[in-house]
């Protein structure tokens, strides 16, 4: 798949060159364009129940667009619905946990299930599921901003839960009260994920859930 990310960091756009019978998977509305000999075909990926469950509990949508070139290679335009950066990963037969949301588009052979952050992401306030990534191909997140990357060696790093976008198989995290009870109810800044162990972290700038009550506040309450 030769792909390029435009118009880094505040707008970026994935722009995807397929080749002829070549396809790529994405998420539901992400497609901005593509050329004349593209088909599109609609499924619920992973059966009826995959399908509801990533959607439900895992942020994304119940439908997943594949798109293939045909007659020729083809070109084909994705972005997200928050203006910020995107990055590409390129897994090996491996894993990575995505915060809901943040996914755009893949390669086919890109597994995409939910996996449970337990009471831990509910209180979190990053949603009792994250996407996991896994096997070989390529695979494109959004963010909120621009993305900040931390790489862990058998450490320990604290993040707001909002500014979430990935993380690699070799950490795990815990949420924590960002001080003691004055600092967490007043500080604005409420509980953190606790990340530990070796791998890297992706950081986005910008935080939805508060950009989203800033905006409801502006609104008329009528």
């Amino acid at each position: 798949m030769q792909h390029k990310i435009l118009f880094q960091p505040s707008e970026a756009l994935i722009h995807i060159g397929l080749a002829e019978n070549e396809e790529v998977q994405a998420e539901a509305g992400a497609m901005v364009f593509m050329s004349w000999n593209i088909e599109i075909e609609t499924s619920t990926k992973g059966g009826f129940m995959g399908a509801l469950k990533k959607s439900v509990l895992g942020g994304e949508s119940f439908f997943t667009n594949k798109f293939v070139a045909r007659k020729g290679p083809g070109e084909i335009g994705f972005c997200a619905p928050f203006a910020g950066d995107i990055k590409h990963f390129q897994l090996q037969n491996q894993n990575m946990y995505i915060q809901s949301g943040s996914y755009v588009c893949s390669s086919v052979t890109v597994n995409l299930d939910t996996q449970w952050a337990g009471a831990k992401g509910f209180f979190g306030g990053a949603g009792l599921f994250m996407l996991k990534a896994s096997g070989s191909g390529d695979i494109f997140v959004n963010s909120f901003g621009a993305i900040f990357e931390r790489d862990l060696n058998n450490d320990r790093f604290i993040c707001d839960t909002g500014h979430i976008v990935a993380f690699t198989d070799g950490l795990s995290y815990n949420v924590k009260k960002v001080g003691g009870l004055k600092s967490t109810l007043f500080s604005g800044e409420g509980l953190v994920a606790e990340f530990n162990g070796t791998g890297k972290l992706w950081i986005q700038t910008r935080n939805p859930g508060s950009f989203i009550s800033w905006l409801a506040s502006k609104l008329p309450s009528k």
